[in-house]
């Protein structure tokens, strides 16, 4: 057998560990749209590897540059006010992660993910974990760790949540949760899938697909 009609397995080697467990989440052949895609990595990653018609808005022009030069389909846009353009039920899967907390409205931009998409999936750094609270008691300043890098003067956060404040607003909102889960950076998932106070205190950063009820 000729070596060279071996299939060759794509691995973005640029991919955040959200971005993995989003993919995860993601049937093969949906149409999906990742909003604040950065530099393409997941959009790339659906298309290669699940045959996903995957496409992105992103707000920093530098990064809708590097993507289109790669061949993504990458359209600068802001999630705050560019997706009321889209007509709904345009896609199965609407993906935002990492950037709920960076916008302006995060309650609307949920309202139009899942009034274009019949998914989102949503991921965040979670403001409740054990580390942030414990600086915040002994050290009375804004936290810094592996997942919260930046200093208070200079974080794109305006909105950060708690993984408990995210299963309320779901709840206000009447969304379903079909599947959550809160990890740590090294990648390790959170043994408390029935207790969300736990995970709240000892997830990192959390993920959920969601749908209307």
């Amino acid at each position: 057998m000729n070596a060279a009609a071996e299939p060759i397995r794509y691995v973005a080697k640029n991919m955040r560990l959200d971005q993995r467990l989003i993919a995860e989440m993601v049937e093969a052949g949906s149409r999906v749209l990742d909003i604040g895609c950065g530099d393409g990595a997941l959009i790339e990653y659906l298309s290669r590897t699940r045959g996903c018609d995957a496409r992105g808005i992103e707000i920093d022009m530098a990064e809708v540059t590097h993507a289109v030069g790669r061949g993504l389909p990458v359209m600068h846009g802001d999630a705050d006010a560019d997706l009321a353009q889209y007509p709904d039920g345009a896609f199965d899967y609407v993906v935002l992660s990492r950037t709920l907390q960076a916008v302006e409205k995060p309650r609307e931009v949920l309202r139009q993910m899942l009034r274009i998409g019949a998914r989102a999936v949503v991921s965040f750094p979670n403001f409740g974990h054990w580390q942030l609270r414990w600086q915040l008691l002994t050290r009375g300043r804004m936290p810094m760790t592996s997942v919260w890098g930046r200093y208070w003067y200079e974080t794109p956060n305006i909105h950060p949540c708690t993984i408990r404040d995210f299963f309320d607003l779901c709840t206000q909102e009447g969304y379903r949760v079909e599947r959550w889960l809160a990890v740590d950076d090294a990648g390790q998932r959170s043994p408390w899938r029935r207790a969300p106070r736990l995970a709240n205190l000892f997830g990192e950063q959390a993920l959920f697909l969601l749908r209307k009820a």
